[in-house]
């Protein structure tokens, strides 16, 4: 089996050439992480991804996770692994220093958790969450809730959860019944049942951190009356020591398609009195607390979807290498080849490399808002970043996610029958990928979240300014002889892109339903559209590299590569634009027809 590799030049060229430092630089804290430095944490991420946690994701999915009587035992491997990971310090690179973190820009942590999700997904879904966890208690908890619980957290000896879901609410969360009763010394004491949550139970670490949302004796009915507590495992001591066990157990795993090294758990709080738990902010504001776990889990997600098509092309390109069949088309009576000469396995692999490409270079620039958003000096630029991020966050974790399943279904199909067999590897890629376009919010709500909140809210102005840029852009391609045809083909994206967008901001107000129809295809054609705007500013920056005449072999391979990566792109993928936008703005009157269904 194909152990996952982290694909090192291209993050580099990533953080080198699209993602701002000079910008980055600029905010508080990141002014050493020079290029050099982030290459060298790279590699060194490199060695951790594909030495410890590539081996343990097969072993991991065959054995998966072991409920016992209220425990949970992952599998084997799986603890000293982690334990490994945080006394390397891997938990806490982009938390805050204050407590214990090394504070590392988003841009380059995005690209590391890619390296986490690509060589083991299961195990990376742990500190994805503890990190959710952090940024929660981070922005609004209280001084002694930030002192007890993020050093820890942060160092990764306890982990954190989200607890939101429950078996009558799914996805609606204005239908949750877990109580709080107040129980003196500022606590509550919390009844109810969770599920579908990630590894709340495990034997990593000592202690578990469960954020849990919940209601208060008299609260308003629906989302407004909703509060978030800090519920752990084991109560704290004064003096930072573990105490009682609390009132939260695990009664049950999930028996899942993929990822089964992850414990997917159904927790019950308070079958014996009630769970100790403290209330984070204010009563009734637990679903804006929660939301700032979501976005930070919404735009991991979309990073395990770049982590998982990665691994799926990398199995499929090592398997096209090796496997002879047939002779070259149009060569008759030659010796057979590698089914990489073959067309057909060449325009796949190209659809996942492109894509795969796309998602990570779009991925770093958002991860660039998102710092900035939070921390530029300058008021006027914090909102503007801030307005791109959040456009953005449900374009990176649907369309990536989307992409991810179609590009490990792709890889299965370039193995052919032994794609289908579960020892090439090819088959987990393709299960474990299936759940990242239903957590943290489907598909669906996330286009719902993009047509309504990040267009018709503000009349689509942060969209028109993304417009711009992406138009300046084609502008430069235009310009250079060589592109002039993947400028074209990008004019046209960004023309039915725009039209789209027009469409919703007219629409949306006088007829969701219909604009609803097409929500879905309108985060496809966003996605498309913004990846291929990084994939075209990658070929304009490798045509000046080649054009400087000072690149090495390699160095020249790796851009000619950009060069035809690019290309592949515009007329496979961006080609798709014009189509899309149809169903959009036309689409509607087939779907709500009645009788159809």
């Amino acid at each position: 089996m194909q152990e996952y590799q982290a694909p090192l030049a291209d993050m580099k060229f990533v953080l080198r050439e699209l993602v701002d430092l000079e910008l980055l630089a600029q905010l508080p804290g990141y002014g050493e992480v020079t290029a050099d430095v982030a290459g060298a944490v790279l590699e060194e991420a490199a060695k951790f991804a594909g030495g410890i946690l590539s081996p343990l994701n097969r072993s991991g999915d065959v054995q998966g996770a072991r409920w016992q009587d209220g425990q949970v035992f992952t599998a084997a491997g799986w603890k000293e692994a982690y334990t490994r990971f945080v006394a390397d310090g891997w938990s806490a690179l982009s938390c805050p220093a204050e407590f214990g973190g090394q504070n590392l820009p988003r841009a380059l942590s995005a690209l590391i958790e890619e390296m986490w999700n690509g060589a083991n997904m299961a195990f990376a879904l742990c500190p994805m969450l503890t990190r959710g966890a952090i940024e929660a208690l981070e922005m609004r908890g209280s001084d002694a809730q930030k002192r007890t619980y993020l050093p820890r957290l942060v160092a990764g000896e306890w982990t954190g959860t989200m607890n939101l879901t429950e078996p009558q609410a799914g996805s609606d969360l204005s239908a949750v019944r877990t109580r709080a009763v107040p129980a003196g010394d500022g606590r509550y004491r919390i009844s109810g049942q969770k599920i579908f949550i990630t590894y709340g139970e495990h034997d990593l670490t000592g202690n578990i951190v469960h954020m849990v949302l919940g209601r208060t004796a008299g609260a308003p009915e629906g989302v407004k009356g909703i509060s978030l507590f800090v519920v752990p495992k084991f109560l704290v001591n004064t003096d930072g020591s573990l105490g009682a066990r609390n009132d939260v157990h695990c009664v049950s795993i999930e028996n899942k398609l993929g990822i089964h090294g992850s414990p997917t758990c159904v927790l019950a709080f308070g079958e014996n009195g009630g769970a100790l738990g403290e209330l984070l902010g204010e009563e009734n504001r637990g679903l804006e607390y929660m939301f700032i776990m979501m976005n930070a889990a919404r735009y991991s997600v979309g990073i395990e979807g770049v982590g998982i098509s990665q691994r799926a092309y990398q199995t499929a390109l090592a398997y096209a290498r090796e496997r002879i069949q047939s002779t070259e088309a149009g060569a008759r009576g030659d010796a057979r080849v590698p089914i990489i000469r073959h067309p057909d396995v060449r325009r796949m692999l190209l659809l996942m490399k492109s894509q795969t490409e796309a998602m990570r270079a779009l991925a770093g620039v958002v991860a660039v808002s998102l710092d900035a958003g939070r921390l530029h000096p300058r008021d006027e630029e914090r909102s503007s970043h801030q307005a791109f991020a959040d456009l953005m966050i449900p374009v990176i974790k649907g369309w990536c996610t989307e992409n991810s399943v179609d590009i490990a279904s792709l890889g299965i199909q370039v193995h052919g029958g032994v794609g289908f067999v579960e020892e090439t590897g090819a088959a987990q890629h393709l299960r474990d990928a299936r759940i990242t376009p239903i957590y943290e919010g489907t598909t669906g709500i996330q286009a719902n979240d993009l047509i309504g909140r990040k267009l018709a809210r503000d009349g689509g102005r942060a969209a028109q300014k993304l417009i711009a840029g992406m138009r300046a852009v084609a502008a430069d391609l235009a310009a250079e002889p060589s592109l002039s045809e993947a400028a074209a083909a990008f004019s046209a994206a960004i023309d039915a892109l725009e039209r789209a967008i027009r469409y919703v901001v007219q629409n949306y107000g006088i007829d969701i339903r219909s604009v609803s129809v097409g929500a879905v295809p309108l985060l496809k054609l966003f996605g498309i559209v913004a990846g291929g705007w990084q994939l075209l500013r990658s070929a304009l920056i490798s045509r000046r590299r080649l054009a400087e005449g000072e690149a090495n072999t390699a160095d020249a391979g790796f851009y000619e590569a950009k060069l035809a990566t690019a290309r592949f792109y515009s007329d496979h993928v961006l080609s798709q634009a014009p189509g899309l936008a149809h169903s959009i703005v036309h689409g509607a009157a087939g779907a709500l027809a009645e009788g159809v269904l």
